[in-house]
């Protein structure tokens, strides 16, 4: 068995008249991440993580972002087309886990909903990950509310 490990990373900046969109959930808030497609940062260092584990490159060869195709695109279809791909190729993801810096919202109470949007795409457990939300304590550009940080680390097999 082929075991291996990926990181993905992700950071987009708060702007108003966005919708604040991560792990595919819709949270209330006046800010939300500014992208070319829905720039949910959680799913996106997710996608980074698997891609990364399997040799695939990153988000941003599979879905350029001079591509109109992905304008506005939903994070949750473009790991499922991802997902579809190395599925075919023989790859099965193990786990997930991922950390969410934002100072506000908080996103705790959604996170349950995350993890079964990413568990029923990966066809893994909802207990296969880990969605973990901080804060960066008032630093940086995450402490002063213009961005959102988002990392994962994915552990793949191939049989």
């Amino acid at each position: 068995m082929n075991i291996r490990i990926g990181q993905g990373i992700d950071v987009h900046e708060l702007v108003k008249g966005r919708k604040l969109i991560l792990g595919g959930v819709e949270i209330p808030s006046e800010v939300g991440l500014l992208g070319h497609s829905d720039a949910d940062v959680l799913l996106h260092a997710v996608i980074d993580a698997i891609l990364g584990a399997c040799g695939q490159g990153d988000i941003g060869s599979q879905f350029p972002n001079t591509d109109q195709t992905w304008k506005d695109a939903s994070s949750l279809d473009l790991l499922s087309r991802i997902w579809v791909k190395l599925k075919v190729a023989g790859w099965k993801v193990v786990n997930i886990d991922s950390s969410v810096l934002l100072e506000s919202p908080k996103i705790g109470p959604y996170i349950p909903k995350m993890k079964e949007n990413i568990s029923k795409i990966l066809e893994i457990p909802v207990d296969a990950i880990g969605i973990k939300a901080t804060t960066a304590e008032g630093l940086g550009y995450v402490g002063r509310k213009e961005g959102a940080l988002a990392q994962s680390v994915a552990l793949v097999s191939k049989q």
